[in-house]
């Protein structure tokens, strides 16, 4: 764990499930209880039971990072009881949607290093994508803190611009949402070509699951292994047949999706 955290202690403003995956990350890493303060007004039974932790006590004055985690419409009553802190070298991790840099500045100061984060749920189980881009002000240091801690649920990515954040909040924040119902809309088919329900889901979150995995541990391209699983003639080539059609197949509904997505992604941000 960081030096700056080791010496001065970690804030969680917020844990609900992301937070607590994260927190959960940071332990099994070897972070002790004791450098760890959490604000949280209604703390899960697992943050009661642990011990050494700060639940709910009086804060250090320059901790080495406060995580924000806190929901969007609780920022501006929350954010105001860390000001004191802005303005130095405490450093800023948000993973609040929707809520851009710019807010955390004006609140808290614009020589404050914030570094704001889109992490996605599969975090809960160490399969997260998160991604990161910093303030003005933040140097490759507090940047590189806060991919290393982020990096104990999942892969971390770096922006090029806070303009990207609704892109990556279309595709990897509210992606799981899209495949979750994708294994939804596999598993009824197979209900609809007669195999039992539970049968069904099972064949169906499987086949995502592994799919995935086999993508993420591949060197070719997904239309590669796509391609691999492809007879001429056979039965995947029907199915996709379908599933590519230039109009009204899976390419045009994804981009349908994503565009909603962020279009929304940017009006919360407004």
């Amino acid at each position: 764990m960081h030096d700056a955290i080791e010496r001065r202690g970690l804030v969680l403003l917020g844990c609900g499930k992301m937070g607590s995956a994260l927190l959960a990350g940071w332990l099994k890493r070897g972070l002790a209880p004791g450098k760890v303060w959490v604000i949280d007004p209604h703390p899960s039974d697992w943050l009661k039971g642990m011990d050494g932790l700060h639940l709910n006590a009086p804060l250090p004055e320059h901790p080495g990072l406060v995580l924000i985690a806190v929901k969007p419409q609780m920022m501006a009553d929350a954010l105001p009881t860390l000001a004191a802190m802005g303005n130095g070298d405490t450093v800023f991790l948000s993973i609040a949607a929707g809520i851009p840099i710019r807010t955390y500045l004006d609140l808290l100061g614009s020589g404050t290093p914030v570094v704001r984060a889109m992490p996605n749920t599969p975090a809960a189980v160490g399969q997260g994508i998160t991604a990161v881009i910093g303030s003005p002000g933040t140097d490759d240091a507090a940047l590189a803190m806060a991919e290393d801690l982020l990096s104990a649920v999942g892969q971390t990515v770096r922006l090029e611009s806070e303009e990207q954040m609704d892109a990556v909040t279309a595709v990897s924040g509210s992606g799981p949402a899209y495949v979750f119902h994708m294994i939804e809309a596999l598993a009824a088919a197979g209900e609809a070509e007669g195999l039992a329900p539970d049968l069904a889901l099972r064949l169906a979150a499987a086949t995502v699951a592994g799919a995935g995995a086999l993508a993420m541990d591949a060197t070719e391209h997904p239309s590669e292994l796509r391609g691999n699983v492809t007879s001429p003639g056979g039965t995947t080539a029907a199915g996709l047949g379908v599933l590519m059609d230039e109009s009204e197949g899976l390419v045009p509904l994804l981009r349908r999706t994503v565009e909603a997505a962020a279009a929304r992604s940017r009006e919360l941000g407004k």
